[in-house]
């Protein structure tokens, strides 16, 4: 019994450490639109948090935060270091583990009867709290108006969001349909 726990928690570990990895490479699929870039991290994140249980989650994206924290180059355009998160784009960075633990806990408990629209709470409800904690920040990092850091910070990324969210959704759905990481 106690072996199969230690199998699992390192088996978590792993494929925390993956994704933790994977929104890595997702930011480097980015495009300056402004103060805050268009990239694939929040795809990432969505994966992360509907395949990975919620302290998983949330490490996975810690570690991620971490390494660019000490200056790996894991951030959008290759970068790191604790800069980022006094930055224009810290908010965006302080609010991803939060995000992720949120979207999983909500998967994980199930709180709606129907599946998907669990699910779907759960990556909207990931998504505000990106967008909110992100964005105010922005507006003090960059000395912007609320209106001016919403404008800047979320509305040019509703509708890739959205798009990200299902594409995660899907792809989550099926690795779970098939049990091929034989987790929850």
């Amino acid at each position: 019994m106690e072996n199969a726990k230690s199998t699992n928690t390192t088996k978590m570990l792993i494929l925390s450490a993956l994704f933790a990895a994977i929104v890595a490479v997702c930011a480097q699929i980015s495009f300056q639109i402004g103060p805050v870039p268009f990239t694939l991290q929040v795809f990432a994140i969505f994966l992360a948090s509907l395949i990975l249980p919620p302290k998983y989650a949330f490490l996975s994206l810690l570690v991620y935060d971490l390494l660019g924290a000490v200056g790996v180059p894991v951030f959008a355009g290759f970068s790191g270091g604790l800069s980022k998160f006094i930055g224009p784009t810290g908010g965006y960075l302080i609010a991803f583990p939060i995000a992720a633990f949120v979207i999983s806990y909500i998967n994980t408990k199930k709180p709606l009867k129907n599946e998907i629209a669990n699910s779907i709470l759960a990556l909207i409800l990931g998504l505000a709290i990106i967008y909110i904690i992100g964005f105010l920040y922005l507006s003090w990092a960059a000395h912007m108006t609320l209106k001016q850091a919403f404008a800047a910070g979320v509305l040019p990324f509703i509708i890739p969001d959205i798009i990200k969210l299902a594409i995660a959704y899907l792809i989550a759905r099926a690795i779970k349909s098939r049990k091929a990481l034989n987790i929850a």
